[in-house]
């Protein structure tokens, strides 16, 4: 067992005057930001704001990138070819990290969103159209995904650095995939549960499916979504249920 975790969450989802979650209580909490580059959520203004909170607060700054979707917020699977899924993951991209060095950081690593994460868990080729993007961009980059997912297979084959996340406030099938929203089960919401996953993940790298079988989850960090009631709490009940096992939260990436 790692002595160290990295509890990330989403964040900059808002848009225009419209805000969603509570960046700054939750910048408190987590060690690295999946921030939103514009696609699904976000614009400029609060992509160097939340970039530049982050750098502050000394949170790793990761680029949450999406498909080309702000209405349905990312979580509507899109069959875009996959040059043209690779321009605009480095359009995202380039962006962020453009953001974050103007504030005296970078981004260090990247997250697909939505339909887009789902999606690579099995789809190669949108998978490896990300990963051309990552690769084109910068090596060095870590990307983070769903264990056993195609994402990391291929990111693995090319080089890349990968890093297996876990979801404190997911269901997950019996074959290790997150529960379709609207579903039931899809969604946990009590802190002392979501708290108790988090530490199982961690600790002992599997979690309890919604058919109650186990199912192994090889994690180097736990995410908590920023846009689900109560994110904050459930943030704080995590990170405070990791340390009290004995792990050190800290990001994953340089």
């Amino acid at each position: 067992m790692s002595s160290t975790v990295d509890l990330n969450a989403d964040l900059g989802e808002g848009f225009g005057v419209w805000r969603l979650g509570d960046d700054d209580a939750l910048l408190e909490v987590v060690s690295s930001a999946n921030v939103a580059c514009g696609f699904h959520a976000g614009d400029p203004l609060t992509m160097r704001r939340v970039t530049s909170a982050a750098v502050a607060a000394g949170v790793a700054v990761g680029a949450q990138v999406s498909y080309r979707d702000l209405a349905g917020f990312g979580r509507r699977f899109v069959d875009v070819a996959p040059a043209e899924l690779t321009a605009d993951v480095l359009y995202q991209l380039a962006a962020l990290d453009g953001m974050a060095r103007a504030a005296g950081g970078r981004v260090t690593y990247v997250k697909p969103h939505g339909a887009l994460y789902n999606a690579v868990v099995h789809h190669e080729a949108q998978a490896r159209a990300v990963l051309e993007a990552v690769a084109g961009y910068d090596r060095e980059l870590a990307v983070l995904g769903l264990p056993g997912s195609a994402f990391l297979r291929l990111a693995e084959d090319a080089g890349l650095r990968t890093v297996g996340e876990g979801f404190a406030d997911r269901g997950y099938t019996a074959e290790g995939t997150l529960v379709p929203r609207g579903e039931p089960g899809a969604l946990v919401h009590d802190p002392a549960d979501v708290a108790e996953r988090a530490v199982r993940m961690a600790v002992e790298g599997s979690v309890t499916a919604v058919d109650g079988s186990t199912v192994p989850v090889a994690v180097e960090s736990v995410c908590v979504h920023g846009d689900t009631p109560g994110a904050v709490v459930l943030a704080r009940s995590v990170r405070a249920a990791l340390e009290a096992a004995g792990l050190v939260v800290a990001p994953f990436a340089p």
